[in-house]
Formats: C-alpha cells, structure tokens, sequence
C-alpha cells in the first residue's frame, strides 16, 4: 500500500500502524526523489499487506521532516511499533531497498519476508 502522510496524520498513519511502514521523504524539486517515485510504487504493490509505503513532501510537511531529523533528499525510513529502526539517504534502486529492509527488519522476524 503506498500512501501519503502529513504533519497532521503522520502519527497516525506511521507511528501508529500496525504493520511495518517505508517513509520517503521526498520534494518535487529532487530529481533523485522523483526517479524512485516508480521503484516505490512498484515496491508497494509487491509488498501489499506485508509492509506499507508512504510518501512525505517535505516541502509542505516540515514539521515532521524537522521531527525526524531529514537533512537531505530523499531519505528513506522504516517504522515498526511506532518507531524508527532505520534510515538511509540517498536514492536506491528497488533491489537495494529490498536487501535493506531485509537486513533492518529481519528476514527471519518481519512479516514483510515471509510469504
């Protein structure tokens, strides 16, 4: 599932959430953002139900890029039981997010794995 949070949803949609959640922080302006758009998408289809994705425009939600510390574009962040388990900045292709995820949530551990 991809989806996109704001300031005023992110803990509820994000913190909140009952299954792992990828976090792009992302702006109109950065081109890499704008190349993993489709990597994502991609990407959360493949993993609907098992983990979701979502997307904040750091342009119009700067009070949760400011919360969580977003220095540069894109950064990606994953989430599990309301917080942060890891981050990484800098565009990636769909098989790197993937051996990330992997190695951040656990294959053996994280729903997002198991089939």
């Amino acid at each position: 599932m991809l989806f996109e949070a704001h300031d005023a949803d992110f803990n509820e949609k994000v913190l909140g959430h009952p299954i792992p959640v990828l976090v792009d922080f992302w702006a109109p302006s950065c081109k890499p953002c704008l190349s993993m758009g489709p990597v994502l998408e991609s990407l959360a289809s493949d993993m609907e139900n098992r983990m979701s994705i979502t997307k904040v425009n750091v342009d119009e939600n700067q009070l949760t890029a400011k919360a969580h510390k977003v220095r540069g574009l894109p950064t990606l962040m994953i989430f599990r039981d309301g917080e942060m388990v890891d981050k990484k900045l800098g565009a990636m292709t769909g098989q790197q997010i993937r051996d990330w995820l992997m190695r951040s949530l656990g294959a053996g551990d994280s729903p997002v794995f198991r089939s």
